[in-house]
């Protein structure tokens, strides 16, 4: 019911027992305090433009082009969207039975058995913040250094600084700041009509390379061709060596989780959006594979451009122009940006929920939550402050900022093997245990979860693997040793302060004195 405080407050408060979002979030013990804005339609613009597969692709094209070549870049796509696909598929039966900005460590929790559901749940629970506040960093820095691409392309007399990438990447974080706090009320708009970019840019660029290539691969080079200069011995290695370029194009598919609680229906609208982007990203990031793959021209030159990314000297190729490969490449930069504004709304709604269970230091200030903006911004600031700091690591050495980036990777699939695990080991030895949701994989929930186990240790295990042999200390990939560092230092952590103050998901409410505030 509504009362007159509210009313002056300017916000629209209904009754729990009306409202099935409150419900539920209740049922888990939560207060609803963020708003409920976020449609179907805007919820799968976020999740696809976390991906920005086909766009993101062109980020890490080089380290699939040495590793697999053109014929291990589409096998290597078809085998990464379907274990993704698989990925996703558990986490949305997951995050159906437990709507929660949280998500995995919260899931955890739930799946665990008695006297390890607090350990496992922090230890996840880190995974998962280290590896959004990382890849939230390497947003701006790749956008800032796509872009210090152009101005090579244009203007080959420009000597490229990391120093100017690194002022760039703040200041696109900063203006990714703006969106999620000041305006962050229109944040669901500017997500669908990110959508709507996402599909037409696509149409755009794979059109124009199409048309304006000056000449087409043979398709002996596109099915075919595999390569394997970066140095092993073996092509099957290489190739899986390779696979970071496809993974790297989904990664950050359980954003849309941690936006939960700002979803409307969110136990059944979530995981359809998650579905659909996989969906949508797959079937856009292979058509434009397939287009580049045909129009690649000098693989060598791509290799070895000045601009840093391949997909730069591609365009021009194709376009038969500086100007021209200049412009198609700077919407593809575009999406990079636009990127960026979703993956600090995932990031910062992910600490803000660990950090609500008093996992982190100082949870009171960090899970403050704006009274009329209905945002956590402190938690927001403080995602953007630690892009920043790491975008300044480029400065000193691309190396470490590299290996902080990297991390990412391992960080994700490090978040989804444990509760994965738990909830095959639950439906296999106790499936009446098994929490009823409105999304359920059903007598297909033990294969796809099996198989997306299976895959996300395929994935880690490779994803530490150095791009180049033999191996020197410039291009070591530093991901196994980071990753190493993150589970330890949650478990020095937990030994120090985790252990007498995180008890795992608090209880902050019950369902029947529970009310949520409506997005409007």
């Amino acid at each position: 019911m509504d009362t007159s405080d509210d009313r002056e407050k300017g916000h629209v408060v209904s009754d729990v027992s009306s409202d099935d979002d409150a419900r539920e979030l209740a049922n888990l013990g939560k207060k609803p305090v963020l708003r409920r804005n976020f449609s179907t339609l805007a919820i799968l613009g976020l999740s696809c433009t976390l991906m920005v597969t086909w766009e993101g692709m062109f980020s890490v094209f080089v380290f699939g082009l040495q590793n697999g070549g053109p014929a291990g870049l589409i096998y290597g796509f078809l085998f990464v969207w379907v274990g993704y696909g698989c990925v996703v598929a558990t986490m949305g039966e997951l995050v159906s039975m437990w709507p929660t900005a949280g998500g995995q460590y919260h899931w955890v929790h739930m799946l665990a058995p008695d006297g390890w559901k607090s350990i496992l749940s922090y230890i996840t629970g880190w995974q998962s913040v280290i590896a959004w506040q990382a890849i939230s960093a390497s947003d701006g820095v790749l956008t800032a250094t796509a872009i210090q691409g152009l101005v090579v392309n244009s203007r080959p007399d420009y000597v490229s600084e990391r120093w100017h990438g690194t002022l760039m990447a703040i200041a696109l974080v900063s203006i990714c700041l703006m969106f999620n706090s000041f305006f962050s009320k229109g944040l669901p708009h500017v997500e669908t009509a990110t959508l709507s970019l996402h599909v037409s840019l696509f149409v755009i660029v794979s059109v124009i390379i199409t048309v304006m290539s000056p000449e087409k691969s043979p398709n002996s080079n596109v099915w075919t061709l595999f390569l394997n200069d970066g140095g092993y011995e073996s092509k099957g290695l290489s190739f899986f060596v390779g696979l970071i370029t496809p993974v790297f194009a989904f990664t950050g598919v359980d954003g849309a989780v941690h936006m939960s609680e700002e979803v409307r229906n969110s136990s059944r609208v979530v995981p359809r959006a998650m579905l659909g982007s996989v969906l949508i990203n797959g079937v856009t990031g292979f058509a434009m594979l397939i287009a580049i793959l045909y129009c690649l021209g000098d693989i060598e030159a791509a290799l070895n451009t000045p601009t840093g990314y391949p997909f730069i000297e591609i365009f021009t190729y194709a376009t038969r122009s500086i100007s021209g490969g200049t412009a198609v490449s700077a919407l593809v930069v575009v999406m990079f940006g636009a990127c960026g504004i979703s993956t600090l709304a995932s990031a910062s709604r992910q600490l803000w929920a660990f950090s609500r269970d008093k996992a982190v230091p100082n949870p009171r200030m960090m899970t403050y939550v704006h009274p009329k903006m209905k945002v956590p911004v402190v938690s927001i600031g403080v995602t953007a402050l630690v892009s920043v700091l790491l975008s300044i690591i480029n400065v000193g050495s691309t190396t470490v900022f590299n290996a902080v980036v990297s991390l990412s990777v391992s960080g994700f699939f490090g978040s989804y093997i444990l509760p994965f695990s738990l909830l095959l080991h639950k439906r296999i030895r106790y499936p009446e245990q098994i929490a009823k949701a409105p999304y359920s994989l059903g007598r297909w929930g033990v294969p796809i979860n099996a198989f997306a186990i299976a895959w996300s240790v395929l994935v880690l295990f490779f994803s530490f693997w150095p791009q180049n042999i033999p191996v020197t200390p410039e291009n070591m990939n530093w991901s196994v040793l980071l990753w190493g560092a993150v589970n330890i230092f949650a478990i020095v952590f937990w030994i120090a302060h985790g252990r007498k103050v995180y008890k795992g998901p608090i209880v902050e409410t019950h369902i029947e004195g529970a009310r949520i505030v409506e997005g409007a």
